[in-house]
């Protein structure tokens, strides 16, 4: 782990891989430290925004304390700002299932089933508004992006690629692997907040049928 400034009030903190990162904004959130406004985590970094009466070298010290919560398994994690672990339910009907079921060695219907039984943790948002990358299920699920990119992915595609699974919130070009389809609204400027999966938060799914 490496803490460096970033700008006058905020650090930002180097670490390993996605699971390190989901483990270490989980600790700082839940040590409540004196000086934080805000903990913004993304795929190998955290931001960690400073309190206008923050002293900043103080702040960084005490980060240099935080001891992560050891494994990245989300059970028996509390989701962030206390919310209910959010059930995605999803259609496994996606264009790229059958693919992913031999990349796998899985089969069609045991990558639905391997995708649906491990609950997985919201790491950071990106790509678009409403749009989380999801960590922390199946091993096996971990397949290369496709190698040729989709001009349009529709709203509700459910995809992996790498380590991560993520819903597309709006149609958009993308090259995950599709596996299958949600009718959750991910983004509605409507709702407050308006993104339904936010970092920190425990995502299931639950399979429907197609």
């Amino acid at each position: 782990m490496r803490i460096r400034p970033y700008g006058d009030r905020a650090l930002i903190v180097d670490l390993e891989d996605a699971d390190a990162v989901v483990r270490w904004a989980d600790a700082v959130r839940e040590a409540r430290l004196g000086g934080v406004a805000d903990v913004v985590p993304a795929a190998r970094t955290v931001l960690v925004a400073a309190t206008d009466d923050a002293d900043v070298a103080v702040l960084s010290a005490a980060l240099a304390r935080v001891v992560p919560r050891a494994g990245g398994a989300p059970d028996g994690v509390v989701p962030a700002a206390g919310d209910a672990e959010i059930v995605v339910p999803v259609r496994y009907d996606g264009p790229d299932l059958a693919e992913v079921g031999d990349l796998t060695g899985l089969g069609a219907d045991g990558v639905a089933e391997a995708h649906a039984a491990t609950p997985w943790r919201v790491a950071f948002g990106g790509f678009a508004p409403g749009f989380a990358y999801l960590v922390g299920g199946d091993p096996r699920l971990q397949v290369p992006r496709r190698s040729t990119a989709r001009t349009a992915v529709p709203a509700g595609a459910v995809g992996l690629a790498g380590e991560y699974s993520g819903v597309y919130p709006r149609s958009s070009p993308g090259g995950w692997q599709l596996i299958g389809t949600t009718d959750l609204v991910l983004w509605d400027l409507e709702r407050d907040p308006p993104a339904l999966l936010r970092p920190g938060a425990v995502v299931r799914f639950v399979a429907e049928r197609p």
